[in-house]
């Protein structure tokens, strides 16, 4: 579980209780653009896996890969003029997606229980969320050190997206290679229905997110 964000900020030489941090736009740019292009494919490969297997807990992880890609737009939103977005906004922005990712993850695992649906064992499934497990707690460490640097709460909240989209793979993988082994079906709606609280959790410390003492 990943821990609540709470980024200080210390000056070397300075005591006073005034917040400015330095703004990288350039690297913040590019960490976004590397999310962006790899939640175009993990979305894609998760959606495609979850229509083929008849997957909830793959139609979780398409869905958080969906929402985690909305939240690296919100974070690139605070650079566009015409669409500048305040870091409180963006910060919250990021929070509300992770609630309504629990919402959409509760509805899916509940109906595929209550309809007895009975996926297939996704091999592909299987591949991405274990792509993931290596890609996005890379992400989550580099946005996390930048969000810290600049003190972007935007940035750190997505952060918190990353590090979250790693622990879903891995639960998600735990449930599809269960299911595959021991042929149980509702391994794979239980999968779904454990990320909950995480979601829940992490979607509440992003919205209550703080970068200094003065924001």
């Amino acid at each position: 579980m990943s821990e609540p964000i709470q980024i200080e900020l210390r000056g070397a030489a300075s005591d006073n209780a005034t917040c400015s941090p330095v703004r990288r736009p350039a690297t913040v740019f590019w960490l976004q653009g590397i999310t962006l292009a790899w939640m175009l494919v993990e979305c894609g490969v998760s959606g495609y896996a979850a229509v083929a297997a008849r997957s909830p807990a793959l139609a979780a992880f398409g869905s958080d890969s969906l929402v985690e890609l909305l939240s690296a737009g919100v974070v690139l939103l605070q650079f566009l003029p015409a669409l500048r977005l305040s870091e409180r906004a963006a910060a919250r922005s990021a929070g509300v997606l992770l609630f309504v990712l629990a919402g959409v993850v509760a509805v899916l695992a509940i109906a595929a229980l209550v309809l007895g649906i009975r996926p297939d064992a996704s091999r592909m499934g299987m591949a991405i969320t274990l792509a993931a497990l290596v890609v996005m707690p890379i992400l989550a460490w580099l946005k996390r050190r930048e969000a810290r640097r600049t003190g972007n709460r935007a940035l750190a909240a997505d952060a918190v997206q990353s590090a979250t989209c790693a622990y879903l793979a891995a639960i998600v993988l735990v449930g599809l290679s269960l299911h595959a082994w021991l042929g149980i079906a509702w391994f794979d709606s239980a999968a779904a229905l454990v990320a909950i609280p995480l979601l829940l959790r992490e979607g509440r410390e992003a919205w209550r997110g703080h970068v200094c003492g003065c924001c």
